[in-house]
């Protein structure tokens, strides 16, 4: 067989006349490849001491369904058995199977792996320039009319015309997808006549998810649904938009002991898996059961080569990593920022210029780890979440009913600047991930409709999902016709959008936001049916009112580098890349000891100069004014300002053409942020 780019990979390779075949078990004592239509092939350890099984298998070609047989010892952390069908860990197409009464679901599938990639590019956009939507394949498109209907919900749903449109209108640049890797639904879901509509459920990690592929593609094989989403990738790529997969290495769809055995514990439980030390029992820190153990340099060496596949075959752009720190924790369970797993992800020759983002937790002991993961890594930033909706939400709410806030604004200027607190010189700004919402919790027109969590959907009795949501209804629960609670919603909106894409660090938009989608107060909708959590595209005021503040933001971000530093700055040293900081009292006065730590003092203005690097030099005025009490700011009197021009403000109706001098007046109606460009 002549060699192929991805003779280094694991799994199925085709050759001429036929294909290689690696497998990793350390525990096992034989191994087949049994191919339908092909019979039965023994695999061979390469090296009688290692664990790597192979074979050369003649006549195998794409379409060929395959699975493998293992054997091995017995015992409380073995599932061998000799008669039961495995899926490929490395299979690049997983389809469903009839069940014939032996519990088998899912089969390998040989790919054709070939495809036209033309002269399209990967749009390498820098960090700071990045605006990153997260997107569920299905709900993205699910109910958008402009696509064709076969299309919806789909991965050729995504590259649509209509899709990319919208995406360029808010001024998107990475779509981040939620997990597209082959996954399937818990069994207790199913028994239960639910769906994982998530995905954070892997069947395996080399496989597209055949399910959101197109029914044409998807009638025609596994090679067929990959080529569709290979084309999305190009078609992303060429409208200038970068593609994220969210990846789920820290378990598996085998859940706990007595789950299913579909592929990794039939052919090595024992060295997959994380095990409590005293026990044969798993030591899970995910909550689903099971955790893989990247202790063990075959379980590492899987997760590199899945991430190689998909960035060097399938050119996508980036990854961000579920419950990343179960990934880096050691043999003894502790984790460590210095993992060779993490290592390796930052180092690989073929991972050098994907976009890597952590989930900076898990369930584990000392799981919260945000801030730890060093150099070459973003992080969600969770902390950043969590102020900007105190600042926002629950600390008005407070002052509606008491009269006054619990905090400050101390904190959200420090959220606002990036976050370096957390993560330090050395790494800057971009090490962090804002976000208001994601795809667990709250959409963010339930954060400002809703008190507490409705998951009555779910099944579990409103159990599930968190409780800690920083949210405020503004006096009803859910959806209202009052006109004032309406407004006080949007301006809400507003100001929570506006703080999130004009912060140093990454800003991360959750799909939907910008047409006020709603889920009915669930704020953990992962199982909820079709009808509740698509993207809604149909024209409504409201709506279009909130796409067109998000396009707004995204291009007063784009236009000021000095909203968007890519280094934090050193007292008495000038840093290229840098945002130079000055502080205003709102009496145009510098900020005093009292304005930032009193609740009573809700009100700031943010002088902020770019250090030039790569783009023109640049300032912008940001003014906060966290009451709904109504408030006059003087505007800074400076020897370098002959005044301010408002360029946006989370305030309806403002007057955005007139200069204003500096040291005039300029007054706050309500809780909101505002932007002044500087002549």
């Amino acid at each position: 067989m002549h060699e192929t780019a991805t003779d280094a990979l694991p799994g199925i390779v085709l050759g001429d006349g036929g294909a290689r075949f690696t497998v990793r078990s350390a525990s096992a004592t034989g191994i087949t490849l049994v191919v339908a239509g092909r019979g039965a092939h023994p695999l061979r350890r390469v090296d009688e001491s290692g664990d790597t099984w192979s074979a050369e298998v003649p006549g195998v070609r794409a379409g060929d369904r395959y699975h493998l047989l293992a054997t091995g010892p017995a015992g409380p952390r073995h599932a061998f058995d000799a008669a039961a069908p495995l899926l490929d860990p490395a299979a690049r197409g997983i389809v469903p199977v009839a069940d014939a009464g032996a519990g088998v679901r899912w089969t390998s599938e040989v790919v054709d792996e070939s495809f036209d990639w033309g002269d399209s590019v990967a749009p390498r956009t820098p960090l700071d320039r990045a605006v990153v939507y997260e997107a569920n394949v299905r709900t993205l498109t699910a109910a958008n009319p402009h696509v064709p209907e076969d299309l919806r919900g789909t991965y050729a749903g995504i590259a649509h015309e209509s899709t990319i449109a919208h995406l360029h209108r808010i001024g998107v640049t990475t779509l981040e997808l939620l997990p597209v890797h082959a996954f399937d639904t818990e069994r207790w879901l199913r028994d239960a006549g639910r769906e994982n509509a998530w995905g954070y459920n892997t069947l395996g990690f080399f496989a597209p998810h055949a399910a959101y592929a197109s029914p044409a593609a998807r009638a025609a094989g596994a090679s067929a649904v990959l080529r569709e989403f290979k084309g999305m990738v190009r078609i992303l790529h060429e409208a200038g938009i970068q593609v994220v997969l969210d990846v789920v290495y820290n378990h598996t769809a085998e859940e706990g002991l007595g789950g299913p055995t579909t592929s990794l514990r039939g052919l090595d439980g024992a060295g997959r898996y994380r095990w409590a030390a005293d026990a044969d029992a798993y030591y899970d820190t995910t909550g689903c059961g099971n955790t893989l153990d990247t202790s063990v340099a075959a379980t590492a060496d899987l997760v590199v080569d899945s991430l190689r596949y998909w960035a060097r075959e399938v050119r996508v752009d980036g990854f961000r990593f579920d419950l990343m720190v179960s990934l880096a924790r050691d043999a003894r369970h502790v984790f460590d920022p210095a993992h060779p797993l993490l290592t390796a992800i930052r180092e690989h020759p073929d991972l050098q210029d994907v976009v890597v983002v952590a989930e900076p937790w898990d369930v584990g002991p000392d799981g919260w780890r945000t801030g730890s993961f060093g150099a070459g890594t973003s992080e969600w930033n969770d902390g950043f979440r969590n102020t900007v909706r105190q600042f926002w939400l629950t600390d008005i709410a407070e002052e509606r009913r008491n009269g006054a806030p619990r905090t400050g604004i101390g904190a959200l200027a420090g959220a606002l600047t990036g976050s370096r607190h957390l993560f330090g010189a050395e790494r800057g700004p971009l090490a962090g991930v804002n976000f208001v919402t994601a795809h667990d919790g709250f959409t963010l027109l339930d954060l400002v409709s809703y008190d507490r969590k409705h998951n009555d959907a779910n099944g579990e009795e409103n159990r599930d999902g968190s409780d800690d949501n920083r949210s405020f209804n503004h006096g009803i629960e859910g959806d209202t016709a009052d006109r004032g609670v309406r407004a006080a919603r949007g301006r809400s909106m507003r100001n929570l959008l506006g703080t999130l894409l004009l912060s140093a660090g990454v800003p991360m938009l959750t799909a939907g936001d910008e047409r006020s989608r709603t889920q009915h107060g669930n704020n953990n909708a992962y199982v909820v049916s079709d009808d509740l959590t698509p993207v809604d595209w149909s024209d409504d005021e409201d709506a279009e009112s909130t796409t067109a503040t998000v396009a707004e933001l995204t291009r007063l971000r784009a236009a000021h580098p000095a909203l968007r530093p890519t280094r934090f700055g050193v007292e008495g040293q000038e840093t290229p890349g840098a945002s130079r900081m000055t502080w205003y009292g709102p009496d145009g006065g510098p900020m005093t000891v009292e304005g930032w730590d009193q609740p009573i003092h809700r009100a700031l203005q943010y002088f902020v100069e770019s250090t030039p690097e790569h783009e023109p030099y640049d300032r912008v005025l940001v003014v906060v004014h966290g009451s709904g009490r109504t408030r006059d700011i003087t505007l800074p009197v400076r020897e370098d300002v002959l005044g301010y021009r408002l360029a946006w403000s989370s305030e309806k109706h403002r007057d955005h053409q007139r200069l204003r001098p500096a040291g005039q007046v300029f007054t706050a109606y309500g809780p909101g942020i505002h932007v002044f460009e500087i002549a």
